[in-house]
């Protein structure tokens, strides 16, 4: 955990950054920028209604106290980092996401421009329809972040007053609404066949390969089926960074007596998740928690399965998987196992074997090793 103080137009706030990844700042040149050209344009004596879009740890939001802004973001270590630095600021509401978004007008829209162009598309045409009609959006990221074709997005969706020098390697978008909202817009949805089930996995823009069956999770499948299929009715199975929920949904084909739990980070994952698990198995006993990680009130389970992210916005490694694991050996019942798929070049039947008793490799291609992990039955040694 890193902490560093955010000085600009006058706010001075210390930030602290949680999770694994050490020696990395909360905050960022967009922030910076976004913060100062909001101060310049705006006054908080004028009331505007503002709203923060994807704030990541919490400098936007805190930032902008003075003018009570409604934050809403797709991930749910927002609400996190705001609890941890909620000192900044007299009173903090808790973010919104995409599971309850906000209702406009507003008068102004603070956004971080997301590094996926489908994404970005989303948020635009979202933006259109609760910005009010004379309001004002600020999009800032980082230059090297910012989608290949970002410019043309902006162009088709809103009407673009002024794009800001670049300053510390970030820039600043100023912008007008424009029409396109996400009301008939084919490409909210994707997805693709979920193999041998004769049903589909479809997702919303932030969602992990929504519309492919990325590799490593192909190679997981197959273990995930023959897994779940052994396990007693109403066995407890945890998906666990769930994105569209195709590894739970998996076992529920296989056995559609389990009762499955579906968690991820982010609540367009999570929507599509329950969509998914709704239209392909109205009847089965299904779960749904917006979390980092495993929250402690979803309880243990006999099988978790897990395909870990390996980057948090331009941080590639293994502080996440790390994370998990720790919260895995937690939430497993005494003899339960853990199937997870992970980079080859990330080493984890190294980090594995902190955490669980039992470690056995499972298949493996040139990219991407399959492994099980466990805990040891009760009375066995």
């Amino acid at each position: 955990m890193t902490s560093d103080v955010l000085e600009v137009s006058g706010v001075s706030l210390p930030l602290k950054r949680p999770g694994g990844a050490r020696d990395l700042r909360a905050w960022d040149a967009a922030d910076e920028q976004l913060l100062a050209q909001t101060f310049a344009r705006f006054a908080p004596e004028s009331s505007p209604r503002v709203l923060v879009v994807d704030d990541q740890f919490g400098a936007l939001t805190l930032g902008l106290a003075a003018f009570a802004p409604v934050s809403f973001a797709d991930s749910c270590s927002l609400a996190v980092a705001l609890v941890m630095n909620a000192h900044a600021a007299e009173s903090v509401a808790a973010p919104l996401s995409w599971l309850a978004p906000p209702e406009g007008p507003f008068d102004l829209v603070v956004m971080r421009i997301p590094r996926q162009v489908d994404y970005l598309a989303c948020l635009l045409r979202w933006v259109n329809s609760v910005l009010a009609p004379e309001g004002t959006l600020l999009a800032a990221g980082m230059i090297k972040h910012l989608p290949d074709s970002s410019a043309g997005v902006f162009a088709d969706l809103v009407h673009t007053r002024e794009v800001c020098p670049a300053r510390k390697k970030a820039r600043v978008i100023v912008a007008a609404p424009g029409d396109p909202t996400l009301r008939n817009w084919t490409e909210l949805w994707k997805g693709y066949p979920l193999p041998q089930s004769g049903h589909s996995v479809n997702a919303m823009p932030a969602v992990f390969a929504r519309d492919r069956l990325d590799i490593g999770t192909r190679l997981l499948l197959p273990l995930v089926r023959r897994t779940a299929g052994g396990l007693e009715p109403a066995a407890r199975v945890l998906d666990l960074a769930c994105g569209n929920g195709v590894l739970g949904l998996a076992a529920l084909a296989e056995n559609p007596e389990l009762a499955v739990t579906f968690s991820d980070v982010s609540s367009q994952a999570v929507a599509s998740a329950r969509n998914n698990a709704l239209n392909a198995f109205p009847e089965a006993e299904v779960d749904f928690y917006h979390s980092d990680g495993i929250p402690e009130e979803a309880g243990r389970f006999q099988l978790i399965i897990l395909n870990p992210p390996f980057h948090e916005g331009g941080v590639v490694g293994d502080h996440i998987a790390l994370r998990l694991f720790r919260q895995v050996a937690r939430h497993l019942v005494p003899g339960g196992r853990m199937l997870m798929v992970g980079n080859r070049h990330l080493g984890y039947h190294r980090s594995l074997k902190r955490f669980f008793s039992t470690v056995r490799q499972l298949d493996a291609d040139p990219r991407f090793v399959v492994f099980e992990a466990g805990t040891q039955e009760a009375g066995r040694s």
